[in-house]
């Protein structure tokens, strides 16, 4: 079950005056719970960058071998104030990744704690800009993609789930969530079949993907398309990244207000509690170690495409 701390959490980021304090005060009282938050100011304004880590028995943080999953909740704000009054369709990331953390924390208050760690990072800003996309408009941030990422992409982290609504297009055509390809050091692997498992089980439907392209996978700067910026943690670190997006039929652009369906966060929410407890029980698995070196071996490395490449004066 995890509406509840869905509802819960929407509720406490719908407000003109929610902050990382508020999140920090959530989580009082959980005893296996470390959580902090950092004000960062950017051209257009300021956010709060938010860290839970729910350790777990085994974990780094107690000194042990199991591994550690990175959950991300992908945004450019959580409000787009003044121009907009309530909570974005684009907070979906963040309500989705500070539920997943206090889904988490309350498991482990009661005994049913994972093996290894479980580190959550999202932002929070309620006022932040919106920006002109296609086919519908985006939300901005008053920070840049390399500040979330140096705040976002952990390096204690195996794996990254990226979770991040993705409505402001014409190629997902389902509601719900959607599951990408895993990414890695510039590859797009293929699905992973573990993952594809948990969804089906978590949904109870077949499971739905969504594809991306080398542009998405590339970093924001480029002058080139990306679909949104799902996938931009994989540009800042060598682990394997997954995007979980948050989709509907029709395209909603990311400042739309009243967009939000707790369902279907609460989906993407029991998905990444689920895989956490597999990965950090070395279960699951994000791709195949042995496949991607035989890539490597064939093709070399394409860590290029993590970077902004060469710069071509005419």
């Amino acid at each position: 079950m995890a509406l509840k701390q869905t509802m819960q959490v929407m509720d406490i980021i719908d407000s003109p005056n929610v902050g990382g304090q508020q999140i920090v005060d959530l989580f009082k009282g959980f005893k296996h719970v470390e959580v902090d938050y950092t004000t960062v100011n950017g051209e257009q304004g300021s956010t709060d960058f938010v860290k839970i880590i729910v350790a777990g028995t085994n974990g780094k943080r107690a000194g042990g071998t199991a591994r550690t999953l990175g959950v991300v909740g992908r945004l450019g704000g959580v409000g787009a104030r003044p121009a907009r009054i309530g909570m974005v369709s684009d907070a979906d990331g963040a309500v989705a990744a500070v539920s997943t953390a206090l889904k988490l924390a309350e498991m482990s208050e009661r005994g049913d704690r994972l093996l290894g760690d479980v580190a959550i990072t999202t932002h929070i800003c309620p006022n932040a800009p919106t920006e002109p996309h296609e086919p519908v408009d985006f939300m901005g941030s008053p920070v840049d993609i390399l500040t979330m990422n140096q705040h976002e992409v952990l390096d204690e982290v195996d794996a990254i789930i990226s979770i991040d609504t993705t409505r402001g297009n014409q190629v997902i055509n389902h509601k719900g969530i959607a599951l990408s390809p895993t990414v890695k050091e510039g590859y797009i692997l293929k699905f992973s079949d573990d993952l594809l498992r948990i969804m089906t089980m978590t949904t109870g439907e077949h499971p739905i993907t969504f594809a991306i392209t080398t542009q998405d996978i590339t970093p924001y700067g480029n002058d080139v398309y990306h679909i949104n910026s799902i996938l931009q943690p994989a540009v800042a670190t060598d682990v394997p990244v997954v995007g979980l997006a948050l989709t509907a039929q029709s395209a909603v652009p990311g400042c739309g207000t009243g967009a939000s369906h707790e369902v279907d966060i609460a989906q993407a929410v029991r998905f990444s509690i689920e895989v956490a407890k597999e990965f950090t029980g070395n279960i699951t698995e994000f791709y195949s170690e042995k496949e991607f070196a035989h890539l490597q071996k064939l093709y070399g490395s394409m860590k290029v495409l993590q970077t902004l490449g060469a710069t071509v004066e005419s």
